[in-house]
């Protein structure tokens, strides 16, 4: 993930960033030193010029650079501006029209979810999902490339990506994250609902999306580390209440639940007596010295039996 350098830092590289919640690229700043976070600029991408928005400045050491770093071409000006929001506004009429020309062509196992124009018009993204990955789309692409008279790019998109741009509330009833302040998928897997204990029921860890829910990942390793502190279940712990075995952890209280004479108790880390390393420890003691088998034993133990330990040679 990239590095931002804190207000008032500035360097040669800038993170720019073409929608509200998109992901952030990489430019050069070149001549444009007067640059500052929030400038629209105008740069070039591999769909044309492009406007976005400068989001902060980037160490040199977290640029990346594997397909190299174009330069500003300059910054926005106010006809820019207004030029992107009057292109914006077609953006509806054109997913409508590019539904009607999918129907047309009798494609039902797609569904059209965005058009979105380069802020001069001289190019038109629509974005789609399908599950049919042998789906051919040429032909709509071809109906609107006659209708428009711009160029056209059909982009597939995973279901995460039609969530984030259909919006609504999630399952806990606030506005779905992806469409709120993720910028990015992390990857989610099934681990991280075992590790909080959550139910690997589909109602439980699955999002509106059908993937599995981007917030599994927030507080997974809060309750790995926490985790590690405490006694696995089954094991057998000496508590306040007396020996018992752990039946529930709870890591984000920090302690355990443990059945003591068939009665459950909530037992907190700091009470928690750890039976079975004493015991480890204590048969540790209890044999002996193993490195100095001629005697000259300074480690506090003898290897033989009873022995006590050997004052050091010299």
């Amino acid at each position: 993930m990239a590095t931002v350098m804190a207000p008032g830092e500035t360097s040669e590289f800038i993170g720019v960033r073409f929608q509200k919640l998109g992901k952030l690229y990489h430019f050069k700043v070149g001549s444009h030193k007067d640059l500052v976070a929030g400038d629209q600029v105008i740069v070039e991408t591999k769909r044309g010029k492009q406007l976005g928005q400068v989001v902060a400045f980037i160490e040199p050491d977290a640029v990346n650079r594997q397909k190299g770093l174009r330069t500003v071409h300059r910054k926005a000006t106010p006809r820019d501006l207004v030029l992107k929001q009057m292109w914006e506004s077609k953006e509806l009429e054109a997913l409508i029209t590019c539904r009607e020309e999918a129907s047309k062509a009798g494609i039902k196992d797609a569904k059209f979810v965005k058009a979105e124009y380069s802020f001069d018009g001289s190019w038109l993204t629509i974005s789609y999902t399908t599950e049919n990955k042998k789906l051919d789309v040429r032909g709509v692409q071809s109906a609107l490339n006659h209708i428009y008279r711009t160029r056209v790019e059909m982009q597939l998109i995973g279901p995460r990506d039609v969530a984030k741009i259909m919006g609504g509330y999630g399952a806990c009833g606030i506005s779905r994250c992806c469409s709120t302040f993720l910028t990015e998928f992390s990857p989610i897997s099934i681990k991280m609902a075992k590790e909080q204990g959550i139910s690997l029921s589909p109602q439980e860890i699955t999002g509106m999306c059908g993937r599995l829910r981007c917030c599994l990942v927030y507080e997974y390793e809060q309750y790995v580390e926490a985790k590690k502190q405490l006694p696995k279940i089954g094991k057998t712990i000496g508590t306040p209440h007396g020996e018992g075995r752990v039946v529930d952890v709870r890591p984000l209280r920090d302690s355990v639940m443990v059945v003591v004479d068939e009665a459950v108790h909530e037992v907190f880390r700091q009470d928690i007596v750890p039976l079975e390393e004493l015991e480890a420890l204590k048969k540790k003691a209890e044999a002996g010295c193993s490195k100095h088998e001629n005697g000259g034993c300074d480690c506090g133990a003898d290897k033989r039996k009873g022995g006590g330990s050997q004052p050091a040679d010299g």
